[in-house]
């Protein structure tokens, strides 16, 4: 009998030991079976190509918001059975826009000039004129403030030629101040902004401060804001850019150069005001070198000739008045005229531009005024 309990203890072990072997072995099957399904499935993903985006053809995308109302032939209105294409259409113009000025002998304004009186003349070639405009449009300028220390002693007139400047800003307008003492010192002091409280108060707070004086830099930086502030289509986008700067005129440590300045200043159609406090700059000069008075006036004409704007050098605050009113009237009520280059080539170079007012018997010659050129783009 024990002989026999000891035979099935050693069978039931041995049949244990099977069960668990077959056990084993159904795992093991199960598991390399779903491993295989898996490589399977990841290979088939893994050959999947992602298909090119295509255009949405069952929605529209959002109408943009013009700045100028489109006219029904180039817009037209989908109730009048007109099928449009949802795809954009991206039109390359080489439209040159020119804001003109023009001025009698005596430096008046003259506002009666027809199309077919103007000419425009870009290398000295004669340019067929596209359109003709004379309305009143608004202003996105800049306030560039010289802070510097040798304006420590008209400061006061300074900020109060900032102030009379945004007193005469109109509906629309738009202004933002920089203020420049040397060249690690160019500040952004309120950015645009159609508040002329808000701007008054910010002027409010400017004193002088020592350093090396920078206007160069503060132009270059102050014209460079206000060359990119909402440019658009140059076919719809009449938003005049203008930089208005109150300066004695002197520089003496910019990074950038004069070069710089004016390569930059023909690329943009950005018109300069200068109002010059020039009256305490050391007047004596010599033989071999300018006076440093005769010097920032040189920079100050050339600034505001090259961009068609105009330079002034007020004696005394009585005349701040009338300097805004004349800035900002020429900055409102110019005309523009436009033209497609004869001369195509994208050379990347500059084209001098001339713009001409035929005389009229009887009347005073007339004096158009604009900026010298433009800089072709570049393929």
């Amino acid at each position: 009998m024990e002989k026999f309990n000891q035979l099935r203890s050693i069978v039931s072990l041995r049949l244990a030991f099977a069960v668990c072997l077959l056990t084993l072995s159904f795992a093991s099957l199960v598991f390399t079976f779903s491993s295989q399904a898996q490589n399977s499935s990841e290979g088939e993903r893994s050959r999947v190509v992602s298909p090119s985006p295509t255009p949405a053809t069952s929605a529209k995308p959002p109408t943009p918001q013009p700045s100028v109302k489109p006219s029904p032939k180039t817009s037209p209105s989908p109730d009048d059975g007109t099928v449009i294409d949802d795809d954009p259409i991206v039109v390359e113009t080489n439209l040159v826009n020119l804001n003109v000025r023009v001025i009698d002998r005596n430096n008046r304004p003259v506002s009666d000039v027809q199309k077919e009186e103007f000419k425009v003349y870009e290398d000295g070639v004669e340019q067929q004129i596209f359109t003709v405009s004379k309305e009143e449009v608004p202003v996105s300028y800049g306030l560039a403030i010289d802070r510097s220390y040798s304006l420590r002693s008209q400061i006061q007139k300074v900020i109060d030629a900032g102030k009379t400047i945004i007193d005469n800003n109109k509906t629309g307008d738009e202004t933002f101040l920089i203020s420049f003492i040397s060249s690690d010192k160019v500040t952004l002091e309120a950015d645009f902004s159609k508040d002329k409280k808000f701007l008054k108060e910010e002027l409010d707070n400017f004193y002088a401060e020592g350093g090396q004086t920078a206007v160069i830099d503060g132009v270059f930086l102050a014209a460079e804001k206000a060359a990119s502030y909402k440019k658009g289509d140059p076919l719809t986008d009449k938003r005049r850019r203008a930089l208005v700067v109150v300066t004695d005129g002197e520089d003496r440590n910019s990074q950038y150069s004069l070069t710089d300045l004016f390569e930059f200043l023909r690329e943009e159609d950005i018109q300069i005001y200068i109002i010059g406090f020039v009256n305490e700059l050391d007047p004596d000069s010599s033989l071999i070198r300018k006076s440093k008075k005769e010097k920032a006036v040189q920079l100050i004409n050339r600034l505001a000739t090259e961009t068609g704007g105009r330079a002034y050098y007020p004696t005394s605050l009585d005349e701040l008045p009338r300097i805004a009113e004349e800035i900002t009237k020429d900055l409102r009520t110019q005309y523009v005229v436009s033209y497609y280059p004869s001369n195509t080539v994208k050379d990347g170079k500059f084209h001098s531009i001339r713009v001409s007012v035929a005389d009229v018997k009887g009347r005073d010659k007339r004096i158009a005024i604009t900026r010298q050129g433009r800089v072709a783009s570049k393929d």
